[in-house]
This record gives structure tokens, sequence and C-alpha cells, in this order.
């Protein structure tokens, strides 16, 4: 997946200015793809130079001009054909756990602090997945809230992931 797919998924549901995309980066698809604002203003450029979006520039009273962008016809095709195509192989990159499997030279009371740190991350990031408010409604209402779903049960597990590796690494030392 790339970036612009997101995008493209987005704008989809609705039309959006660069900004709205950006919050809702934050608010339904930051479990499993995230993006900061520069990336997301790039991508639409990208976007309106190969014609999978239009652009409509609504002038503001006090304020710059909104920019609200909609998908084309060739945006839709390639929103389609992406999600027809053969799912991405995993190949996934978790700077914590390279950070995990390297660690033994910080020690016992190092890894420890390593991992309430992410323990922390975990439960910050549950706290905000568990804010979003339900959807419902439509297939699509519903194919989010799955994708919610699985941002939540993957934190929890590796809340209980982390406990298990916290009581094995206590074993090696006193912290």
């Amino acid at each position: 997946m790339q970036l612009r797919h997101a995008v493209l998924g987005l704008l989809d549901i609705a039309p959006q200015s660069g900004y709205d995309l950006g919050r809702a980066f934050d608010r339904t698809v930051a479990h499993f793809w995230n993006a900061d604002q520069s990336q997301i203003y790039r991508t639409l450029d990208r976007l309106e130079a190969d014609g999978a979006i239009e652009t409509e520039t609504i002038p503001q009273q006090g304020k710059p001009d909104r920019r609200v962008h909609s998908l084309t016809d060739v945006g839709r095709a390639e929103l389609a054909e992406w999600l027809s195509t053969p799912l991405e192989s995993l190949k996934p990159k978790e700077p914590f756990l390279a950070r995990l499997f390297f660690a033994e030279t910080l020690g016992v009371d190092g890894i420890l602090a390593l991992l309430e740190e992410r323990e922390a991350q975990l439960r910050e990031g549950l706290e905000q997945l568990r804010a979003l408010p339900a959807a419902s409604g439509d297939l699509g209402a519903v194919l989010r809230m799955a994708t919610l779903d699985a941002g939540i049960r993957q934190g929890e597990a590796e809340l209980a992931w982390l406990t298990s590796t916290r009581a094995s690494i206590t074993e090696f030392g006193d912290a």
C-alpha cells in the first residue's frame, strides 16, 4: 500500500481538504497507517497532476482559501484497481522489536525501562482508539469498525505479551 491509496480511499468516503485529510488520518486510520500533513499535501499534488483528483477552491473570509479535493473517474479506477489486486506480502518493520532484539547490552533495568516505555505508548494508543466514535449505518461503517476492533485487539494482545516478556526478563536479575 502507498499513501496515495489511503488518500484515495478517504476521498472516496467524502471530498476533503488537505487539513481534513490530516484529521481523518488521525481519527480513522491511524492504527494501521500514518502520514504527516506535508506527506498528505505532496500526495495530493501528485494525485492532482495524475488526474486522480480534482480540486475546488472555496474562498473564505479572513482565512486562506479552502481547497477541497474529490475523486475523478481516474481516481476511482485507481482505487478499484488497488482494492482488487492481490494483497501485498507482509514485510513488517517494527522499530520497537528491533530495539528489543538487540537490547541485551542495556541490562535488565534498561530492558524493563524499554518495555515500560512501549507499554505507555500502547496504553495511550488504545485510549485514543477507544475514544473514537462508533460508526454505523452501512457496509463501509462496518468495515471501519472492524479495522478499529483489529487495532484495539492488537494493542491488547501486545500488552499481554509485554507482561509475559517482563516476567521472563526479571528472572535474569534484580530490577
